[in-house]
Formats: C-alpha cells, sequence, structure tokens
C-alpha cells in the first residue's frame, strides 16, 4: 500500500519486483497549495504505469480506519510506503527554519495507519531536514509511536549517487519492521560496492536522447519537451558558456551583461555570487546532476538548464536523471505540472533497491546487489565494483 503515492515512484520499484503486488495507493493531488486538490493530476500518471487507480482523498482529514476499510485489504498489508510532503521541513524554503508548515504533522499521522494495517514493513523517504532540522519532533513522535507497538526503526540520510543515482539528490531513508522481524537498509545491499563515477554522470543519463528545441514536442516520446523559452530568456541561456556554465559568466563581457535581471545584480551588488549561480545555470556532463526539486520546471530555479542544447532540460531528461526508467509514461494538464510530479518523486532506481530489501526482511534471503537494480534505469551491473576488503575477503 503506497500513501501519498505522487506519480508512482516508491511504488514502481515494487511493482517491479516479482515478489510483490501493489494493493492500493491515496494521494489528494496537491500542486501548490493554493491551487487546492486534483490540480497536480498525479493520480493519472499513476495509473498508467502501476496500473491501480489511487484513491484522491486528503490523508490530512480521513481516520486511518476509514482509509483501511476503503482501501485496505482485510488481510493486511506486507509494506506500507508513507512518503508525507517534504516542502515543511527543506531547507531550501527559507521560512523553514521557523514556521512549522501544518502539513509536517502527516508524518506523525502516519502512526495511525500502522496501527490500523499494522504492516510488517513501513518505509518511508523525505529530506534529511526530516531528522535533524528545526521541526525533527514530528519525527521523533512517529518514531516512538512505532517503538511502542513493537517496530523496529532505523533512520538515516544518503546522498543518493552512493546508490547509483545521477543526481546529487540527499534524502532520509526510513526502515521499520515489526516485532520478530529482522531490518535490513541499503547499506546492507550495498555493503562491499561501490558505483563507478562515470555511472552516475549526466552524460551518462542523458547524452544519447536526441535534440530538441525549446518548447518542443519530440515526435516519438511526448515527454521529451520542455519549458517554452523565447526572446531574451531565450538569447541569455544561449549566451551561458556550455557544460556548467552560470549567469555570473555572463559578466565577462558588455554583450553577455545586457541579460543580466535584477536579481543577478542584487546578487552581484551584495557579493553572494556563489549563492545564486545555480539560477539559470547549465549542468555540467560530466558530473551528476543537482538536486531535482519540485520546482523544477524553468531555468530561473535552478541548474536546470541542459548542458549544450539552449533550452530548459526536457520532463524526460529530468525524469531519467531522477531515476525513472526511460519508458515511464507521465500525464497531466500542464507541463509544469508533469516537472513537479518528477520531483516529488521517490526515484524508482533507489525504491527498486528498497523493495529488495524488503524482500530480504520478509523472506530472509540476502539479494545480490546486481539484482536490485532496475530494468530501464541508467544503472547497469558491470557499473558495480567490488571494494577491496571484499576482493580480500574473497
Amino acid at each position: 500500500m503506497d500513501l501519498f503515492s505522487g506519480g508512482g515512484g516508491m511504488s514502481y520499484g515494487f511493482h517491479a519486483h516479482s515478489s510483490f503486488k501493489m494493493y492500493g495507493a491515496a494521494d489528494v493531488e496537491v500542486g501548490k497549495p493554493s491551487t487546492g486538490h486534483g490540480a497536480i493530476g498525479c493520480n493519472a500518471t499513476y495509473e498508467a504505469n502501476i496500473g491501480i487507480k489511487p484513491m484522491a482523498v486528503d490523508l490530512a482529514a480521513i481516520e486511518a480506519d476509514e482509509l483501511a476499510a476503503r482501501i485496505s485489504p482485510s488481510r493486511g498489508v506486507d509494506v506500507l510506503l508513507a512518503c508525507p510532503p517534504c516542502t515543511g521541513f527543506s531547507r531550501a524554503v527559507s521560512k523553514n527554519w521557523a514556521q512549522d508548515d501544518p502539513r509536517n504533522s502527516l508524518v506523525a499521522r502516519v502512526a495511525d495507519h500502522v496501527s490500523v494495517m499494522r504492516p510488517k514493513v513501513l518505509l518511508m523517504e523525505n529530506v534529511p531536514q526530516l531528522l535533524t532540522g528545526n521541526f525533527r519532533h514530528h519525527f521523533q513522535a512517529l518514531k516512538s509511536s512505532l517503538e511502542e507497538m513493537g517496530y523496529t526503526v532505523r533512520a538515516s540520510s544518503h546522498v543518493l549517487t552512493r546508490f547509483g543515482l545521477p543526481q546529487q539528490r540527499d534524502r532520509a531513508l526510513v526502515v521499520a519492521t515489526a516485532p520478530g522481524l529482522p531490518i535490513y537498509t541499503l547499506e546492507d545491499i550495498w555493503r562491499g560496492y561501490s558505483v563507478r563515477e562515470q555511472a552516475v554522470t549526466v552524460r551518462r543519463a542523458i547524452g544519447h536522447l536526441p535534440a530538441v528545441r525549446s518548447g518542443e514536442q519530440h515526435h516519438r516520446d511526448e515527454n521529451h519537451t520542455s519549458s517554452a523559452l523565447a526572446g531574451e530568456s531565450l538569447a541569455r541561456i544561449a549566451a551561458i558558456p556550455h557544460d556548467g556554465g552560470s549567469w555570473a559568466d555572463l559578466l565577462r563581457t558588455p554583450e553577455t551583461e545586457k541579460y543580466l535581471i535584477p536579481s543577478m545584480r542584487k546578487a552581484v551588488e551584495a557579493g553572494r555570487l556563489n549563492a545564486y549561480c545555480d539560477v539559470y545555470g547549465r549542468m555540467y556532463w560530466d558530473r551528476p546532476a543537482p538536486t531535482i526539486k519540485r520546482e523544477c520546471s524553468h531555468v530561473g530555479n535552478g541548474r536546470y538548464a541542459h548542458p549544450e542544447q539552449d533550452r530548459q532540460c526536457t520532463v524526460r531528461e529530468l525524469a531519467i536523471l531522477n531515476g525513472f526508467p526511460e519508458g515511464y509514461r507521465f500525464i497531466g494538464q500542464s507541463r509544469k505540472n508533469l516537472y513537479r510530479q518528477i520531483g516529488d518523486a521517490v526515484p524508482p532506481l533507489i525504491s527498486f533497491q528498497l523493495a529488495h530489501a524488503a524482500s530480504w526482511i520478509l523472506g530472509g534471503e540476502a539479494p545480490e546487489l546486481k539484482a536490485a537494480i532496475l530494468p530501464g534505469s541508467t544503472l547497469r551491473a558491470d557499473d558495480l565494483v567490488v571494494e577491496e576488503a571484499q576482493l580480500f575477503l574473497a
């Protein structure tokens, strides 16, 4: 069962694993708080790829027993996936240093669903500030409730490049297991292994995709399309050097300096180029992508420009960089919401590995790491490197 199921990133790893069957999901489909329920359209994306239509219910309002009665099988579930919104914890939102977002309370409410459904395994993904930020008491409340029910809880943060994702995505992963069961995480699956540096680069992930112009849609892939840039916005990107260039490079000549917008000039005056340089920046070919955030639909929101083509990275490109298989279909009424579905998602490349960890917990058989590589994703078996200590033991 998947709560806060979004476009299916967490579910897809279990859907692709032969030992699991997705039974149900729920998501209220909020784009921005101001747009109301149903705006982001992620449930259609979920259904197109997982084959289940999620319930469009507000998990902040519905009681756990009512939800379970409507979508949970009578025998209960083995694994409960619950990834509440991370926006209220993220350090990228300045007000989160002092203001507790009401959505943060959804974390502790997950314990209510656990108490009713009694899953054998609970999995949660969020930003690291869930565990360490000013409002970590929400997680502590969840942890205490789970432990009172006899669950064992393990929570830690990781840069997911460590597990083969071609993106610098720092995330907290929470695993809880019912009494009597062991507990395993991605650290256990990857023990003794690392990944080749070239396997997690932007070039490796999207370098093979056909070129498209800004705002155009490729005729063979409706998701290979980007936010349209025109006029001075397009000229600004064209003036930024390829392969990792940023707006700060516009300062080099009077011909390009004219493309600075007021916020850029203020950053120059305040001497904070380093803190602001990713805006209107190009990705580097031979590095992992930057964190793909919820508002990744415009070059003005981060380093989301293509390394050499004069445009925003397409929906398809950012999906691949966030661990989706290349054939995943994104459905929605606006391209901006497709980008949001990707930025919100747990990378399927990672959730497939989590499915193997859950299978190990439930079945008792440790998986081979090669078996935990999601078909159709950027990671390959020959990308795995056996560490020296492991070779010595062998």
